[in-house]
């Protein structure tokens, strides 16, 4: 089963996410979507992706989510390699680390639930975009940095029904 996501024609930081025959309200990033993603665009990159693991912040959800995905629970240690030049460019790292390095324990919910996508990482290529997740909407759906956000809820229940074999699948 493949979720889809279509931007909104209006607004091009958000969009809809469809998937299992029900639409939900989603956050794309805030420069909309890329067929040609680069690193610090702001843009979400247009493909077809798969859902490579969830990681979740155990403090905050008390029951690991339900999902056939991989879960891992995110520590204050976790981080994701940003720096085209590093050897661990758009992979998970432990902090402090020397490169540029997102932080995953963040104060804000947005990065409470994070389902890793299959952008750039099969290979990895220096400068073609880091960090794209599908992640927890901010209330006001508030643009991403190039990532697809959704409510908590809405992640959660999307997160129940995935399969082994499910896709994103980001329109232009």
């Amino acid at each position: 089963m493949t979720l889809i996501v279509r931007p909104e024609l209006k607004n091009i930081s958000r969009g809809t996410l469809t998937f299992s025959g029900v639409a939900y309200a989603c956050a794309l990033g805030r420069s909309g979507v890329s067929q040609n993603k680069v690193e610090g665009d702001g843009a979400t990159p247009v493909g077809t992706f798969a859902l490579r693991r969830l990681f979740y912040r155990a403090d905050r959800l008390v029951v690991p989510p339900t999902t056939i995905l991989p879960t891992v629970a995110i520590e204050p240690h976790d981080g994701w390699c940003d720096a085209p030049e590093d050897s661990k460019y758009n992979m998970h790292v432990q902090l402090p680390y020397a490169a540029s390095a997102e932080r995953l324990w963040l104060d804000e919910r947005v990065y409470d639930l994070i389902v890793v996508l299959g952008h750039n990482d099969a290979p990895v290529v220096p400068g073609k975009g880091s960090a794209i997740f599908m992640h927890v909407a901010t209330p006001d759906y508030a643009p991403t940095a190039g990532c697809v956000a959704l409510t908590q809820a809405d992640l959660l229940t999307v997160l129940k029904i995935v399969t082994r074999d499910s896709k994103i699948t980001i329109l232009p």
